[in-house]
């Protein structure tokens, strides 16, 4: 870095031609993204991603992404590809090709072998008139004026364009086949967002006898004893039909006992809180954390569709299941 030179106007400069090459490409849609969409929508085998160098950078996130959002998709390195891994291309495929130049050898080096083969070739190049882009079955245009490297050279705002131009296709695709937020969760079972996706409240929640109940009619011996053998902090009553009433917590005994110490001389109806926040166990796990936190309770009990208790979650049961 030059003496004397200001960092902060050195990162404003990278940030404004990155952001003006991504800007610039939304020109440039039009039939050949549609066409790629196309070709891409009717694929009834894999999505290869090739390139090298930065762009097989690229490539790797954009057939990441494009796995993600629910299109079979790998990455295939062309060098690696000219040694045997052209295998993993059949008919039925589509090769989408990124190279800057447009020029690359180890691109242009298994070609031949590519169109013997009949897979559509897309292609991802900053050169419309390259040896790559004359054949290429669609060709995206993800050309930039200049790099955000100050001596032109290293692949920057050209390699963000490509990136930015790998997003636009896997959304435009994921919506046009309709993929919805649990065919989302679905391929991404393990993480955060599966979890919040996928996970229901009967996943969670604890039933049968784990459920404190009580009748509107015990004693508060008897709902301590219930509360405190339970653990929940709480408990459910219920009237003659087994149809929740009401809740009692730990809180509403503290209450009633600091209101007029006579908390041993009443029943159960006559302490609890009625019309209790409840949910079905068939509702994501992270609606009953909404409620949970907007509520600020720690138990929720769920009811069945006669409006029996079947079930309570308590909000740790959701803090081990790291939806939260």
């Amino acid at each position: 870095m030059e003496s004397g030179a200001d960092p902060l106007k050195s990162a404003e400069r990278v940030l404004r031609i990155e952001a003006e090459a991504v800007a610039s490409l939304m020109d440039r849609l039009g039939e050949p993204f549609l066409g790629a969409l196309e070709i891409l929508k009717t694929c009834r085998g894999r999505v290869v991603v090739t390139g090298i160098g930065k762009s097989g950078l690229v490539g790797r996130k954009i057939a990441a992404t494009l796995a993600s959002t629910g299109t079979l998709a790998l990455f295939l390195h062309p060098a690696e590809g000219a040694h045997g891994d052209l295998g993993m291309v059949a008919r039925g495929d589509v090769l989408l090709v990124l190279s800057n130049s447009g020029e690359t050898d180890e691109i242009l080096g298994i070609l031949p072998a590519i169109k013997r083969l009949g897979v559509p070739l897309l292609v991802m190049t900053g050169n419309t008139q390259s040896t790559l882009a004359r054949h290429g079955d669609v060709v995206l245009d993800v050309s930039v004026k200049e790099e955000a490297c100050p001596m032109n050279l290293t692949p920057t705002a050209s390699t963000t364009a490509t990136l930015a131009m790998g997003d636009a296709l896997a959304v435009a695709l994921l919506e046009l086949r309709g993929l919805c937020e649990e065919d989302f969760a679905l391929l991404h079972p393990g993480g955060i967002l599966g979890r919040r996706l996928l996970l229901r409240v009967e996943d969670l929640m604890h039933i049968a006898d784990a459920v404190p109940v009580v009748p509107e009619t015990a004693e508060m011996q008897q709902v301590i004893l219930e509360m405190t053998g339970k653990r929940f902090g709480a408990t459910s009553v219920v009237d003659g039909k087994g149809a929740l009433t009401g809740i009692i917590t730990d809180g509403d005994l503290r209450r009633h006992l600091q209101k007029d110490g006579r908390l041993f001389e009443k029943r159960a109806r006559d302490v609890m809180t009625p019309r209790p926040k409840t949910i079905s166990g068939d509702e994501l796990a992270t609606k009953a954390l909404e409620l949970m936190e907007h509520h600020a309770i720690t138990s929720l009990l769920i009811v069945d569709a006669t409006g029996r208790p079947t079930g309570i979650v308590h909000l740790h049961d959701l803090l081990r299941a790291k939806i939260a």
